[in-house]
């Protein structure tokens, strides 16, 4: 059977499309709010030298007005707009007590905190909307046109979403599978890491299953297509991605959820801190002066930002050392995981083949460096890689390769070449041996069988026709993962779980050396979110790391997602909550203390907070809170809690956290 099919006549109708998908990704400045907010913090930070300087309030006042109504603007349109519905939200909430500010003459305190709360608004609705870009560019990822082969054998060149299911197309060596199908005729390796994570690619013959948007490599095939275009797997990935997205249950800080109550509350007792009084006689100018101290003091100023300074100082802290966390609303839910689910290729994983076993049989007369120099030197005109781990390994060891001559690639079954006189020929057990039935091709097959049985990968090693040997190729661990799933499993009180696309025995043999017993392998990425909705219903608030296009649902689907971020595809990193950037694994359970010491802040700067308020509120309705003492108190509360949350900000707290999960 040749490798290479090619139909007599050709009916091109449509252009081919160019080979590597357009990157979408929308630009900051190209959201409406990281406009408004970046004008205001510009006008901000206009506006505060000048009035530090002491020039005239003429000079900075515009300035701040200025950026009172480009930050404040949309999120007090949305207010109104919540109020039109019978809601009161925290957007009107901080605009009134910004402007509230202003009224006594902290201009500058009001302006800081519109620009924080229009800054927050532009990094959601840029997470937003990057997130959509990857969802709607994983679809880039599938072939816009793709070869149809009709019943006569004449290739049309059609759009990939004209082919119905019964279709036969041809994919060429390197090209993408246009459609969901099973192989017909022709032999090859597809790579397909973005449907199943598998880290090798998958040889694929006649009977075989491949999917829209995989790699095929250099074999050429017939596929007989079984999915329409809108139910490929690579369709339902991003159907899961956008519904998970919509339908994941929303997030909010602390201080959000109790804001309706709040809120009502204060704009209630303010009313009748003005009314009473004027209802039982009191004059106007002190019943609306204490009103406006009231007003003051109780606002929620000081506890939105007891709330927080201790996240973002742990976003900061975090950052430094390599974590990207989204947001404050992510890194206070870092600290509620009590489960932690892991992808295993490139996440557990470095995502490389490696050689971990050279084997030569006896009889052979070869040691290991002879017998990965003849391996090394046929593979060195290989693209595979399988073949780029072999030649990787030798170069590795500092053994010089011969040239190979006469260099033949066969899909499927590897390659052959003459190195130094002898004919070495390299490439899958099974094809190689398909006819031998001699003694040592029956060793070189029982260690095949050992090594597969550990989970590696295996290609034999034949010289002038005989078995020489057989090299164990595996997907190296990480360094750090063993002691990172000890490090989750004490903070979580739960081991970790496996969830993979690769094959049972590899997952298996990982689990094995890090520590986890709960593995499920062989896993399309609904069934990975299926897993993840399993632990959900047990009542887990699951964190799922990964990398990959098919861990996108995963997740968007856990409580908390996080990418690695080197080897992180792009749909991962924008579905991901949080991303490591250096892909050490160890952040993770850092990253986790940190978010729970970050919380304990939050709740010591919520009882500083409330003490404050309440003292200060009992003063006003008990005796007669002078107004300056009332701004006073009310901005110390502000000060203290600020600078409490700050303490996070020191590479202590990272160390702290670390020596803590350590423990």
């Amino acid at each position: 059977m040749t490798s290479t099919l090619t139909p007599p006549s050709v009916d091109r109708g449509v252009p081919a499309r160019e080979t590597g998908p357009p990157r979408r990704r929308t630009r900051t400045l190209a959201v409406p709010e990281a406009r408004w907010a970046t004008a205001a913090t510009v006008l901000f930070l206009l506006a505060l030298p000048l009035q530090l300087a002491g020039a005239s309030a003429w000079v900075w006042g515009p300035l701040y007005a200025l950026s009172y109504a480009t930050g404040g603007w949309e999120p007090g349109w949305e207010g109104l707009k919540a109020l039109k519905g019978r809601t009161l939200d925290v957007d009107l909430l901080m605009i009134v007590a910004a402007l509230g500010a202003a009224a006594i003459g902290q201009v500058m305190d009001g302006a800081l905190l519109v620009v924080i709360f229009a800054t927050s608004g532009a990094l959601e609705a840029l997470a937003t909307a990057r997130t959509a870009d990857s969802v709607r560019g994983l679809l880039d990822l599938a072939p816009a046109t793709t070869t149809r082969l009709t019943a006569d054998g004449v290739e049309q060149v059609v759009m990939a979403e004209e082919l119905t299911v019964g279709d036969t197309i041809l994919v060429r060596p390197g090209e993408r599978v246009g459609a969901d199908g099973r192989v017909l005729d022709g032999v090859s390796e597809v790579d397909q890491a973005t449907i199943t994570g598998e880290p090798l690619p998958v040889a694929k013959e006649r009977g075989g299953e491949v999917f829209a948007g995989t790699l095929n490599g250099t074999g050429a095939l017939r596929v007989r297509v079984e999915r329409d275009a809108s139910d490929s797997v690579i369709a339902r990935i991003v159907r899961m991605v956008e519904e998970a997205s919509e339908t994941k249950a929303p997030t909010q800080l602390f201080i959000e959820k109790v804001e309706q109550r709040y809120s009502l509350g204060m704009v209630a007792a303010t009313l009748a801190v003005l009314l009473v009084p004027l209802a039982v006689g009191a004059e106007l100018t002190g019943s609306l002066l204490r009103a406006m101290t009231f007003m003051i003091v109780a606002s929620p100023c000081a506890v939105v930002l007891a709330t927080m300074p201790p996240l973002l100082s742990a976003i900061a802290n975090a950052g430094r050392h390599g974590v990207l966390v989204k947001s404050a609303v992510v890194m206070e839910r870092l600290g509620q995981v009590d489960a932690v689910a892991f992808d295993k290729t490139g996440t557990l994983t470095e995502g490389t083949p490696r050689v971990t076993d050279i084997r030569p049989l006896a009889g052979s007369g070869l040691e290991e460096d002879g017998l990965l120099v003849l391996a090394a030197a046929a593979e060195q005109s290989s693209e595979h890689p399988l073949a780029r781990a072999v030649v990787d390994a030798a170069r590795e060891r500092g053994l010089r390769l011969p040239v190979a001559e006469d260099f033949g690639s066969t899909p499927g079954v590897g390659v052959r070449a003459t190195v130094d006189g002898s004919v070495v020929a390299v490439g899958a057990p099974p094809r190689l041996t398909r006819t031998a039935t001699d003694v040592r091709t029956a060793r070189a097959l029982v260690l095949v069988s050992d090594l597969e049985a550990d989970g590696r990968t295996v290609i034999l090693v034949q010289v002038n026709g005989a078995p020489a040997g057989v090299l164990g190729i595996a997907d190296r661990l990480r360094p750090d993962a063993a002691a990172t799933t000890a490090s989750l499993a004490r903070l979580t009180g739960t081991p970790p779980v496996l969830l993979t696309g690769d094959n049972p025995r590899a997952a298996a043999r990982l689990a094995a050396e890090v520590g986890i017993d709960d593995t499920r392998a062989g896993l399309l990425p609904e069934h990975k979110v299926n897993a993840v909705r399993e632990l959900q219903g047990a009542g887990r608030k699951v964190l799922v790391v990964g990398d990959g296009v098919n861990d996108a649902p995963a997740l968007a689907a856990a409580h908390t997602g996080v990418a690695m971020g080197r080897t992180g595809s792009d749909l991962a990193l924008e579905a991901a909550d949080a991303v490591i950037v250096r892909d050490e694994l160890a952040a993770v359970p850092a990253v986790i203390a940190l978010s729970r010491r970050a919380r304990r802040l939050v709740v010591q700067n919520l009882v500083i907070a409330g003490v404050f308020i309440t003292g200060l509120v009992i003063w006003d309705l008990a005796g007669r809170l002078p107004l300056p003492l009332g701004v006073l108190g009310h901005e110390g509360s502000t000060v203290v809690v600020g600078l409490n949350g700050l303490r996070l900000l020191r590479d202590a707290a990272w160390q702290r956290a670390a020596s803590e999960r350590a423990r």
